[in-house]
């Protein structure tokens, strides 16, 4: 056979014979996990659990701080209400050769004087009546009540309306004749002790005690208003 017929020939046969697909190429992705055994990753999980920790304190901090503040807050607070408590507001009353302590309570209104009507048949103490917001108040000089002093009423006396702590509706309120205007005063309990004179208390007088160095008397409402529910029914 020629070399020319050769040729025709390998040149028919490699047209025959298929072509081979062309090798594709496939991107292998990298695999993302867990991997003990890399120091890296061990590195990073440890990171990561440091952040985390760090992130939960932050987030316990603040409640944690609230709770500490409520903490100190708490013995203020009721240290303040206890020192509250602790004090005493009070009136004090000058009458004649004496002085009167109340709380602050039970003062309904002081006014100027002037002369009551007077009650046929009272005793001395009982100086008459005072018309106040419609009621007939009976006025008293506790001095003389009391048996520590004449009590006359001067210029500059006033009168100091109190409220009644016996409960009658007809007579809710009855005055004292004091020497001059009321004082507001603050006591610590602690600086208001009883007075260590074993002498019989006045008529009238539940205790006598010692304030910031002075002596004054505590009156028993409940008796004064006594005494003058039997003074008004005798004069009656």
């Amino acid at each position: 056979m020629s070399k020319k017929s050769q040729n025709r020939h390998g040149k028919a046969a490699s047209a025959s014979k298929p072509a081979s697909p062309p090798e594709s190429r496939r991107e292998v992705e990298p695999v993302v996990g867990r991997n003990d055994s890399d120091p890296t990753a061990q590195t990073a999980k440890a990171d990561g659990s440091a952040a985390t920790s760090q992130q939960a304190s932050r987030g316990t901090k603040p409640a944690s701080t609230a709770a500490k503040l409520q903490e100190i807050r708490q013995p203020v607070r009721q240290a303040t209400a206890q020192g509250a408590q602790a004090d005493i507001r009070g009136v004090l009353i000058q009458l004649a050769g004496a002085r009167l302590l109340l709380p602050n309570a039970t003062i309904a209104e002081v006014l100027s004087y002037a002369p009551p009507e007077p009650v046929e048949g009272s005793p001395e103490w009982l100086l008459g009546k005072i018309r106040w917001r419609g009621w007939q108040l009976p006025l008293v000089a506790f001095a003389e009540l009391a048996g520590v002093g004449r009590e006359p009423a001067a210029l500059g006396s006033k009168v100091v309306v109190l409220k009644a702590l016996g409960g009658n509706a007809q007579a809710p309120y009855f005055a004292i004749l004091s020497q001059g205007f009321p004082r507001l005063v603050t006591v610590a309990r602690d600086g208001l002790v009883a007075d260590s004179d074993n002498a019989p208390l006045p008529v009238g007088v539940q205790s006598r005690v010692m304030m910031n160095e002075d002596t004054a008397f505590v009156p028993d409402l409940g008796v004064v208003e006594s005494l003058i529910s039997q003074a008004l029914a005798k004069a009656a």
